[in-house]
């Protein structure tokens, strides 16, 4: 690979749905100091479709994968499949048109085809007893994956090359390749005839690796592909380009002009964002920036004049403050108490998260005291119940309560400022919200606040009237450079 300095570029799937933007904003308008071409782009599917690809990333409504590994003799997979092959059609026609449009729909329906062909195969041989389709479905979840960014990927290369761009599409998803390799040896395989000075690649989110993405990152596999490039490449900086700002609260509920661009930030600012389940990036993906000392930049694909948000691992804001008030609802609250858990806490403790580890539980965050350990999950209610169930068993003598909650958290680089956690529960009190819990730490770069789910919007806007919006923080809490 040419180690030229660039930088390594992703864009989010809502931005992908707008082609003119992104080409305008983005592919055109380069960063300060670059040229049209030095730099490389990994993107993601359009925005919607690795939903239903899969399932629905928030709500878990099931996708063709869902559909598939849930009814082995039920063909509402393939009827999901034809629906979501006909959208991606209907997304090639507002894209291209004529003998362009024919290639584009070419591309896209053998894609289709070969896994309906497959999955049509599996299902008929797992019918048979000696085998089962659970053996398969990490595999098959791949391959669905996969077509979303290989979708997305050529139509960008190729809308770009008609719009006079030297663009190429990189296709990392091994399509009907028998050769496994490691991520790192198919990037490198992928790039290592690219000239980064006259060629602009635009790759596919999804890279298949003889490990497998998913089975370790799940739905944030394009972002570990897209650090691990910048990475490979030694990248001069990493830049994500979504459809909104890194910002202070999310303006739909404290308001667009309330709102502010945080600017400048740290990795560990970036951590507790995604433990909320934000998509600043996954914290493994991170890692590897971080730990090579790439800067991230999260810009706005609609706003290309402003800087965004540059996140680096030494950064630490110049005056302690609060820089972003954030949450997430569908919290559920596990409690287990056992009055003969004192002075074995620890051990139940590990019993209790070898239970959630085997559901895939997310932990937010816990609590702990003599007698009583508290999770708080960010899953669904189904899940939660499984782990409820297996909690019974293992701990027959123990009483176990769940309760639906929601957690809103203050966050910044440095927030030792006297008197801050009196002020922001007085601040939720005047509105009435009672706080069920709340978790402080010493490296004071988070507070979590515990509430009621239906408390939550309001919870958000108290913390960000009281911490944030007193200050005048103008264009950004710190502009980046």
């Amino acid at each position: 690979m040419t180690l030229a300095k660039h930088s390594v570029e992703k864009i989010g799937g809502t931005s992908m749905t707008d082609y003119v933007s992104v080409r305008d904003n983005i592919i055109l308008q380069p960063l300060e100091g670059s040229d049209l071409y030095q730099r490389v782009f990994v993107v993601s599917a359009y925005g919607g479709l690795t939903d239903k690809l899969l399932e629905h990333k928030k709500n878990g409504q099931p996708g063709v994968y869902a559909l598939f590994a849930n009814g082995v003799n039920d063909d509402s997979w393939l009827t999901a499949l034809l629906d979501l092959k006909q959208e991606m059609l209907n997304i090639n026609e507002t894209l291209f048109n004529g003998e362009s449009l024919q290639h584009a729909n070419q591309f896209i329906t053998e894609r289709i085809d070969n896994a309906q062909h497959v999955l049509a195969d599996l299902q008929s041989l797992c019918s048979h007893g000696h085998f089962a389709i659970a053996d398969h479905l990490d595999t098959v979840r791949e391959m669905l994956a996969s077509i979303g960014e290989a979708h997305s990927a050529w139509n960008m290369a190729a809308l770009l090359q008609r719009d006079g761009v030297n663009a190429v599409f990189v296709d990392l998803t091994a399509w009907q390749t028998a050769q496994h390799m490691s991520l790192d040896e198919r990037i490198q395989l992928a790039f290592q005839d690219l000239d980064l000075s006259k060629q602009l690649p635009i790759v596919t989110g999804y890279a298949h690796s003889e490990d497998g993405l998913m089975s370790t990152f799940d739905r944030g596999y394009s972002e570990m592909t897209f650090s691990r490039i910048a990475v490979l490449s030694q990248a001069k900086e990493a830049v994500i380009h979504k459809e909104f700002h890194l910002s202070s609260a999310d303006p739909r509920l404290v308001g667009e002009d309330n709102a502010v661009p945080i600017g400048r930030t740290n990795y560990d600012v970036a951590d507790q964002l995604a433990n909320l389940g934000m998509e600043a990036i996954h914290p493994k993906a991170a890692k590897g920036l971080r730990q090579n000392k790439i800067a991230l930049r999260v810009k706005n694909t609609f706003e290309p004049e402003h800087k965004g948000t540059l996140i680096t691992g030494d950064y630490v804001s110049d005056k302690p403050c609060v820089e972003i008030i954030a949450g997430c609802k569908g919290v559920y609250a596990i409690e287990v108490f056992d009055q003969d858990m004192a002075g074995n806490i620890s051990q139940i403790d590990q019993d209790i998260l070898r239970i959630i580890q085997r559901f895939k539980g997310h932990v937010v965050s816990k609590d702990i005291n003599a007698n009583t350990i508290t999770h708080y999950l960010s899953t669904n209610l189904k899940t939660v119940k499984r782990i409820h169930r297996a909690l019974e068993e293992q701990l027959d003598e123990a009483e176990i309560k769940q309760q639906k909650v929601a957690v809103v958290s203050a966050i910044g680089s440095d927030m030792q400022v006297p008197g801050i956690l009196a002020k922001t529960v007085k601040a939720l009190a005047d509105q009435n919200i009672s706080v069920l819990a709340m978790h402080q730490s010493m490296r004071q770069v988070d507070m979590q606040f515990l509430v009621n789910e239906s408390d939550y919007d309001q919870a958000i806007r108290s913390l960000h009237s009281c911490l944030v919006e007193v200050h005048d923080h103008g264009d950004a809490i710190c502009l980046a450079s």
